[in-house]
């Protein structure tokens, strides 16, 4: 069964950056998503979510 949600460090390690970091993106992005009712786990993010949230940005660049 694959992953439904990312660790701090496994999101560190995607984005090439400090686990901190991380964290604070993790945080932002379960506040967007507990505001639409959405389950959120403290200090993962939903792996779908995350993907789709990276890869918007990246197509906005």
């Amino acid at each position: 069964m694959e992953k439904l949600f990312l660790t701090s460090k496994e999101v560190a390690d995607l984005l090439n950056i400090s686990q901190q970091q991380a964290y604070k993106i993790i945080r932002d992005m379960n506040k967007q998503l507990a505001e639409h009712g959405f389950l959120i786990l403290r200090g993962k993010i939903n792996k779908k979510y995350f993907l789709e949230q990276i890869y918007k940005a990246k197509e906005e660049e």
